[in-house]
Protein backbone atom coordinates (compact mmCIF):
# COMPACT_ATOMS: atom_id res chain seq x y z
CA UNK A 1 0.00 0.00 0.00
CA UNK A 2 2.79 2.60 0.56
CA UNK A 3 4.54 2.11 -2.64
CA UNK A 4 1.11 2.33 -4.60
CA UNK A 5 0.88 5.05 -2.28
CA UNK A 6 4.18 6.90 -3.61
CA UNK A 7 2.71 6.31 -7.34
CA UNK A 8 -0.18 8.09 -6.71
CA UNK A 9 1.76 11.13 -5.59
CA UNK A 10 4.06 10.50 -8.48
CA UNK A 11 1.08 10.13 -11.20
CA UNK A 12 -0.39 13.24 -9.85
CA UNK A 13 2.64 15.46 -10.03
CA UNK A 14 2.96 14.73 -13.31
CA UNK A 15 -1.19 15.53 -14.15
CA UNK A 16 -0.08 19.06 -12.16
CA UNK A 17 2.63 19.70 -14.69
CA UNK A 18 1.31 18.75 -17.62
CA UNK A 19 -2.05 21.04 -16.96
CA UNK A 20 0.97 24.12 -15.85
CA UNK A 21 1.73 23.25 -19.58
CA UNK A 22 -1.33 23.38 -21.30
CA UNK A 23 -1.93 26.51 -19.38
CA UNK A 24 1.26 27.85 -20.52
CA UNK A 25 0.14 26.73 -24.21
CA UNK A 26 -2.90 28.57 -24.07
CA UNK A 27 -1.41 31.96 -23.38
CA UNK A 28 0.71 31.58 -26.58
CA UNK A 29 -0.57 29.31 -29.05
CA UNK A 30 -3.72 30.05 -30.82
CA UNK A 31 -6.90 27.65 -30.63
CA UNK A 32 -7.64 25.40 -33.33
CA UNK A 33 -5.50 22.95 -34.99
CA UNK A 34 -2.05 24.57 -33.45
CA UNK A 35 -3.04 24.09 -30.29
CA UNK A 36 -4.43 20.70 -30.67
CA UNK A 37 -1.01 19.50 -31.76
CA UNK A 38 0.26 20.44 -28.68
CA UNK A 39 -2.57 18.84 -26.32
CA UNK A 40 -2.17 15.91 -27.94
CA UNK A 41 0.93 14.17 -25.72
CA UNK A 42 -0.82 15.23 -22.75
CA UNK A 43 -3.85 13.33 -23.67
CA UNK A 44 -1.75 10.05 -24.75
CA UNK A 45 0.06 10.86 -21.28
CA UNK A 46 -3.17 10.71 -19.26
CA UNK A 47 -4.57 7.74 -21.08
CA UNK A 48 -1.10 6.23 -19.61
CA UNK A 49 -0.84 7.01 -16.10
CA UNK A 50 -3.67 5.02 -14.56
CA UNK A 51 -1.82 1.78 -15.91
CA UNK A 52 1.06 3.02 -12.59
CA UNK A 53 -1.85 2.30 -10.08
CA UNK A 54 -3.29 -0.63 -9.25
CA UNK A 55 -6.11 -0.03 -6.77
CA UNK A 56 -9.51 0.01 -7.07
CA UNK A 57 -10.07 3.55 -5.17
CA UNK A 58 -7.02 5.58 -6.41
CA UNK A 59 -6.47 3.81 -10.02
CA UNK A 60 -10.25 4.39 -10.54
CA UNK A 61 -10.45 8.16 -9.84
CA UNK A 62 -7.25 8.77 -11.47
CA UNK A 63 -8.69 7.11 -14.43
CA UNK A 64 -11.71 8.99 -14.39
CA UNK A 65 -10.34 12.07 -13.11
CA UNK A 66 -7.62 12.24 -15.67
CA UNK A 67 -8.48 9.73 -18.66
CA UNK A 68 -11.63 10.78 -19.05
CA UNK A 69 -12.92 13.85 -17.59
CA UNK A 70 -9.62 15.88 -18.02
CA UNK A 71 -9.09 14.28 -21.49
CA UNK A 72 -12.30 15.79 -22.82
CA UNK A 73 -11.71 19.24 -21.36
CA UNK A 74 -8.25 19.40 -23.11
CA UNK A 75 -9.71 18.48 -26.09
CA UNK A 76 -12.51 21.59 -26.27
CA UNK A 77 -9.75 24.02 -24.71
CA UNK A 78 -7.77 22.84 -28.03
CA UNK A 79 -10.71 24.80 -30.15
CA UNK A 80 -11.22 27.63 -26.99
CA UNK A 81 -14.82 25.57 -26.12
CA UNK A 82 -15.56 24.21 -22.35
CA UNK A 83 -14.92 24.92 -18.91
CA UNK A 84 -11.20 26.01 -19.23
CA UNK A 85 -12.15 28.44 -21.62
CA UNK A 86 -15.05 29.46 -19.78
CA UNK A 87 -13.64 32.67 -18.24
CA UNK A 88 -10.52 34.20 -20.42
CA UNK A 89 -8.73 35.55 -17.36
CA UNK A 90 -8.83 32.51 -15.47
CA UNK A 91 -5.93 31.72 -12.65
CA UNK A 92 -3.34 28.52 -12.72
CA UNK A 93 -5.19 27.46 -9.91
CA UNK A 94 -8.47 27.63 -10.86
CA UNK A 95 -7.64 26.14 -14.21
CA UNK A 96 -5.87 23.00 -12.41
CA UNK A 97 -8.86 22.83 -10.17
CA UNK A 98 -11.11 22.80 -13.13
CA UNK A 99 -8.94 20.88 -15.57
CA UNK A 100 -8.42 17.88 -13.23
CA UNK A 101 -11.38 17.55 -11.21
CA UNK A 102 -15.06 16.82 -11.85
CA UNK A 103 -16.08 20.23 -10.69
CA UNK A 104 -18.61 22.70 -12.73
CA UNK A 105 -18.30 26.19 -11.08
CA UNK A 106 -22.07 28.48 -10.97
CA UNK A 107 -20.67 30.93 -13.27
CA UNK A 108 -20.86 34.60 -11.14
CA UNK A 109 -21.47 32.99 -8.20
CA UNK A 110 -19.28 32.98 -5.26
CA UNK A 111 -19.56 31.80 -1.80
CA UNK A 112 -20.46 35.76 -0.51
CA UNK A 113 -23.33 36.58 -2.95
CA UNK A 114 -24.83 32.65 -3.69
CA UNK A 115 -26.21 33.06 0.01
CA UNK A 116 -27.75 36.69 -0.91
CA UNK A 117 -29.04 35.72 -4.48
CA UNK A 118 -31.85 33.08 -4.99
CA UNK A 119 -30.90 31.40 -7.97
CA UNK A 120 -33.51 29.81 -10.25
CA UNK A 121 -32.87 26.25 -10.96
CA UNK A 122 -29.23 26.87 -10.03
CA UNK A 123 -28.29 26.64 -13.55
CA UNK A 124 -26.95 28.61 -16.26
CA UNK A 125 -29.34 29.30 -18.97
CA UNK A 126 -27.36 28.28 -22.35
CA UNK A 127 -26.93 24.91 -20.39
CA UNK A 128 -30.35 23.61 -19.52
CA UNK A 129 -29.08 19.95 -18.34
CA UNK A 130 -29.53 19.47 -15.56
CA UNK A 131 -32.24 21.69 -14.11
CA UNK A 132 -33.02 19.98 -10.34
CA UNK A 133 -30.16 21.08 -8.36
CA UNK A 134 -30.66 24.44 -6.58
CA UNK A 135 -27.23 25.64 -5.19
CA UNK A 136 -24.00 24.01 -5.08
CA UNK A 137 -23.77 21.80 -2.37
CA UNK A 138 -26.27 19.52 -0.30
CA UNK A 139 -26.58 19.87 3.40
CA UNK A 140 -23.62 17.75 5.57
CA UNK A 141 -26.50 15.52 7.30
CA UNK A 142 -27.46 14.09 3.50
CA UNK A 143 -23.63 13.09 2.81
CA UNK A 144 -23.14 11.66 6.29
CA UNK A 145 -26.36 9.47 6.07
CA UNK A 146 -24.82 7.86 2.64
CA UNK A 147 -21.33 7.44 4.75
CA UNK A 148 -22.85 6.09 7.51
CA UNK A 149 -25.11 3.34 5.06
CA UNK A 150 -22.06 2.93 2.98
CA UNK A 151 -20.37 1.61 6.07
CA UNK A 152 -23.22 -0.34 7.04
CA UNK A 153 -22.65 -2.04 3.82
CA UNK A 154 -19.36 -2.68 4.29
CA UNK A 155 -20.01 -4.55 7.50
CA UNK A 156 -22.81 -6.37 5.27
CA UNK A 157 -20.07 -7.94 3.49
CA UNK A 158 -18.75 -9.77 6.50
CA UNK A 159 -21.89 -12.09 6.38
CA UNK A 160 -21.98 -12.35 2.39
CA UNK A 161 -22.25 -16.11 2.79
CA UNK A 162 -25.23 -16.11 3.97
CA UNK A 163 -27.04 -13.75 2.24
CA UNK A 164 -27.98 -14.30 -1.82
CA UNK A 165 -25.86 -13.46 -4.18
CA UNK A 166 -28.26 -11.53 -6.43
CA UNK A 167 -29.16 -9.37 -3.22
CA UNK A 168 -25.72 -9.02 -2.59
CA UNK A 169 -25.20 -7.88 -6.16
CA UNK A 170 -28.62 -4.94 -5.44
CA UNK A 171 -26.44 -3.96 -2.15
CA UNK A 172 -23.24 -3.17 -4.88
CA UNK A 173 -25.81 -0.64 -6.44
CA UNK A 174 -26.02 1.13 -4.02
CA UNK A 175 -22.53 0.81 -2.82
CA UNK A 176 -21.09 2.20 -6.04
CA UNK A 177 -23.47 5.46 -5.63
CA UNK A 178 -23.03 5.90 -2.38
CA UNK A 179 -19.00 5.59 -3.28
CA UNK A 180 -19.09 7.61 -6.06
CA UNK A 181 -21.25 10.58 -4.57
CA UNK A 182 -19.07 10.92 -1.51
CA UNK A 183 -15.83 10.57 -3.27
CA UNK A 184 -17.03 13.45 -5.80
CA UNK A 185 -18.23 15.73 -2.74
CA UNK A 186 -15.08 15.34 -1.17
CA UNK A 187 -13.65 16.50 -4.39
CA UNK A 188 -15.87 19.26 -4.57
CA UNK A 189 -15.36 20.65 -1.02
CA UNK A 190 -11.74 20.92 -1.43
CA UNK A 191 -12.01 22.56 -4.57
CA UNK A 192 -14.93 24.72 -3.02
CA UNK A 193 -12.26 25.39 0.01
CA UNK A 194 -9.38 26.88 -2.59
CA UNK A 195 -11.21 28.30 -4.98
CA UNK A 196 -14.05 30.27 -2.50
CA UNK A 197 -16.69 29.40 -5.51
CA UNK A 198 -19.88 27.76 -5.50
CA UNK A 199 -20.18 24.07 -7.19
CA UNK A 200 -22.41 22.08 -8.97
CA UNK A 201 -23.27 19.19 -7.42
CA UNK A 202 -22.27 15.56 -9.10
CA UNK A 203 -25.62 13.59 -8.16
CA UNK A 204 -29.27 14.54 -7.67
CA UNK A 205 -30.87 11.66 -6.10
CA UNK A 206 -30.82 9.27 -9.18
CA UNK A 207 -33.64 7.32 -6.96
CA UNK A 208 -35.95 9.42 -7.69
CA UNK A 209 -35.88 9.48 -11.51
CA UNK A 210 -38.77 9.92 -13.45
CA UNK A 211 -38.01 8.71 -16.89
CA UNK A 212 -33.97 7.45 -18.40
CA UNK A 213 -34.23 10.90 -19.66
CA UNK A 214 -34.42 12.20 -16.17
CA UNK A 215 -31.57 9.81 -14.87
CA UNK A 216 -28.96 10.52 -17.17
CA UNK A 217 -29.41 13.76 -18.05
CA UNK A 218 -30.36 15.43 -14.73
CA UNK A 219 -29.34 13.48 -11.80
CA UNK A 220 -26.58 10.74 -12.40
CA UNK A 221 -23.10 11.86 -12.82
CA UNK A 222 -23.96 15.13 -13.91
CA UNK A 223 -20.36 16.32 -14.33
CA UNK A 224 -20.21 13.83 -17.47
CA UNK A 225 -23.77 14.83 -19.34
CA UNK A 226 -22.10 18.26 -19.24
CA UNK A 227 -18.84 17.05 -20.99
CA UNK A 228 -20.35 14.52 -23.23
CA UNK A 229 -23.23 17.15 -24.28
CA UNK A 230 -20.42 19.57 -25.90
CA UNK A 231 -17.58 16.91 -27.08
CA UNK A 232 -19.97 14.16 -28.54
CA UNK A 233 -23.72 15.02 -28.59
CA UNK A 234 -23.99 18.47 -29.89
CA UNK A 235 -21.07 17.65 -33.02
CA UNK A 236 -23.49 14.69 -33.71
CA UNK A 237 -26.42 16.26 -33.41
CA UNK A 238 -25.21 19.33 -35.93
CA UNK A 239 -24.42 17.01 -38.77
CA UNK A 240 -27.65 14.69 -38.04
CA UNK A 241 -29.67 17.74 -38.18
CA UNK A 242 -29.00 18.34 -41.51
CA UNK A 243 -29.59 14.74 -42.72
CA UNK A 244 -32.49 13.75 -40.47
CA UNK A 245 -34.12 17.45 -39.44
CA UNK A 246 -33.85 19.10 -36.77
CA UNK A 247 -36.71 17.13 -34.89
CA UNK A 248 -35.31 13.54 -34.61
CA UNK A 249 -31.34 14.57 -34.68
CA UNK A 250 -31.28 14.05 -31.30
CA UNK A 251 -31.97 10.44 -31.32
CA UNK A 252 -28.49 9.48 -33.13
CA UNK A 253 -26.96 12.34 -30.95
CA UNK A 254 -27.92 10.43 -27.86
CA UNK A 255 -26.92 7.03 -29.22
CA UNK A 256 -23.44 8.20 -30.24
CA UNK A 257 -22.87 9.94 -26.99
CA UNK A 258 -23.76 6.45 -25.00
CA UNK A 259 -21.32 4.99 -27.76
CA UNK A 260 -18.43 7.43 -26.33
CA UNK A 261 -19.10 7.00 -22.77
CA UNK A 262 -19.61 2.85 -23.23
CA UNK A 263 -15.81 3.21 -24.74
CA UNK A 264 -14.68 5.18 -21.84
CA UNK A 265 -16.47 3.04 -19.59
CA UNK A 266 -14.67 -0.11 -20.76
CA UNK A 267 -11.44 2.09 -20.80
CA UNK A 268 -11.71 2.36 -16.92
CA UNK A 269 -12.59 -1.31 -16.31
CA UNK A 270 -9.23 -2.64 -18.27
CA UNK A 271 -7.60 0.06 -15.67
CA UNK A 272 -9.32 -1.73 -13.11
CA UNK A 273 -8.41 -5.55 -14.23
CA UNK A 274 -5.98 -5.37 -16.50
CA UNK A 275 -8.13 -7.82 -18.10
CA UNK A 276 -9.43 -7.92 -21.93
CA UNK A 277 -13.42 -6.54 -22.36
CA UNK A 278 -16.02 -9.19 -23.07
CA UNK A 279 -18.13 -6.22 -23.95
CA UNK A 280 -20.84 -6.52 -21.72
CA UNK A 281 -20.53 -2.51 -20.37
CA UNK A 282 -20.59 -1.58 -24.09
CA UNK A 283 -24.19 -3.28 -24.32
CA UNK A 284 -25.15 -2.03 -21.58
CA UNK A 285 -24.79 1.75 -22.63
CA UNK A 286 -25.85 0.73 -26.48
CA UNK A 287 -28.97 -0.70 -24.80
CA UNK A 288 -29.62 2.27 -22.36
CA UNK A 289 -28.97 4.73 -25.61
CA UNK A 290 -31.21 3.00 -27.59
CA UNK A 291 -34.12 3.01 -24.99
CA UNK A 292 -33.43 6.56 -24.24
CA UNK A 293 -33.74 7.32 -28.35
CA UNK A 294 -36.98 5.43 -27.86
CA UNK A 295 -38.35 7.12 -24.90
CA UNK A 296 -37.43 10.44 -26.86
CA UNK A 297 -38.97 9.28 -29.92
CA UNK A 298 -42.48 8.69 -28.23
CA UNK A 299 -42.27 11.93 -26.12
CA UNK A 300 -41.91 13.56 -29.52
CA UNK A 301 -44.85 11.20 -31.48
CA UNK A 302 -47.26 11.83 -28.35
CA UNK A 303 -46.37 15.32 -27.87
CA UNK A 304 -47.47 15.12 -24.13
CA UNK A 305 -51.02 13.25 -25.06
CA UNK A 306 -49.87 10.99 -22.64
CA UNK A 307 -47.61 10.92 -19.79
CA UNK A 308 -47.26 7.85 -16.52
CA UNK A 309 -47.47 9.06 -13.22
CA UNK A 310 -43.89 9.01 -11.51
CA UNK A 311 -45.60 6.41 -9.24
CA UNK A 312 -45.56 4.23 -12.34
CA UNK A 313 -42.65 5.43 -13.75
CA UNK A 314 -40.23 6.18 -11.41
CA UNK A 315 -40.10 2.65 -10.44
CA UNK A 316 -40.02 1.25 -14.19
CA UNK A 317 -37.11 3.62 -14.85
CA UNK A 318 -35.35 2.63 -11.19
CA UNK A 319 -35.80 -0.84 -11.87
CA UNK A 320 -34.86 -0.90 -15.71
CA UNK A 321 -31.53 0.73 -14.55
CA UNK A 322 -30.82 -2.17 -11.74
CA UNK A 323 -32.02 -4.79 -13.45
CA UNK A 324 -29.83 -4.14 -16.45
CA UNK A 325 -26.79 -3.01 -14.22
CA UNK A 326 -26.93 -5.98 -12.47
CA UNK A 327 -27.15 -8.72 -15.44
CA UNK A 328 -24.58 -6.31 -17.41
CA UNK A 329 -22.43 -4.17 -15.76
CA UNK A 330 -21.61 -5.37 -12.51
CA UNK A 331 -20.25 -8.83 -13.32
CA UNK A 332 -17.81 -7.09 -14.99
CA UNK A 333 -17.05 -5.54 -11.38
CA UNK A 334 -16.48 -9.02 -10.00
CA UNK A 335 -15.02 -10.06 -12.79
CA UNK A 336 -12.04 -8.05 -12.03
CA UNK A 337 -12.59 -8.68 -8.27
CA UNK A 338 -13.06 -5.04 -7.21
CA UNK A 339 -15.32 -6.27 -4.33
CA UNK A 340 -13.03 -7.89 -2.80
CA UNK A 341 -10.14 -5.47 -3.53
CA UNK A 342 -12.17 -2.45 -2.45
CA UNK A 343 -12.94 -4.29 1.16
CA UNK A 344 -8.74 -5.25 1.66
CA UNK A 345 -8.24 -1.22 0.89
CA UNK A 346 -10.92 -0.39 3.13
CA UNK A 347 -9.10 -2.88 5.65
CA UNK A 348 -5.53 -1.51 5.07
CA UNK A 349 -7.00 2.21 5.82
CA UNK A 350 -8.55 0.98 8.73
CA UNK A 351 -5.53 -0.69 9.84
CA UNK A 352 -3.45 2.61 9.30
CA UNK A 353 -5.87 4.84 10.69
CA UNK A 354 -5.83 2.38 13.89
CA UNK A 355 -2.21 2.68 14.41
CA UNK A 356 -2.02 6.23 13.65
CA UNK A 357 -4.64 6.68 16.59
CA UNK A 358 -2.37 4.45 18.56
CA UNK A 359 0.98 6.08 18.30
CA UNK A 360 -0.83 9.58 19.07
CA UNK A 361 -2.52 8.22 22.24
CA UNK A 362 0.59 6.76 23.37
CA UNK A 363 2.51 9.53 22.78
CA UNK A 364 -0.24 11.74 24.32
CA UNK A 365 -0.30 9.53 27.08
CA UNK A 366 3.67 9.61 27.61
CA UNK A 367 3.58 13.96 27.65
CA UNK A 368 1.13 13.87 30.23
CA UNK A 369 2.78 11.52 32.04
CA UNK A 370 6.26 13.82 31.53
CA UNK A 371 4.32 16.89 32.63
CA UNK A 372 2.93 15.20 35.94
CA UNK A 373 6.30 13.99 36.90
CA UNK A 374 7.65 17.34 36.48
CA UNK A 375 5.15 19.22 38.20
CA UNK A 376 5.05 16.80 41.42
CA UNK A 377 8.27 17.44 41.33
Amino acid sequence: MESEIINFGKVWLSVLVSLWYCYILGEFVKKGIPRLVGVLPIVCLFLSLPLRLSSIHLGGTTAFFVTWLANFKLLLFAFGKGPLCSDPSISLGRFLAVACLPIKIQHGKTRENASQSSPQNGRVEENPVPKKPKNGKKSPRNYAIKALLLAMLVRIYDYSDHIHPQIIMVLYCFHVYFCLEIILAMAASLARAFLGMELEPQFDEPYLATSLQDFWGRRWNIMVTSILRPTVYEPVLAVAARITGRKWAPLPAVLGTFLVSAIMHELIFYYLGRVNPTWEITWFFVLHGLSLAIEIGLKKALTGKFRLHRMISGPLTVGFVMFTGLRLFFPQLLRCKADKRALEEYAAVGAFVKNVGSVFCSKSMFNASRSWYTFRS
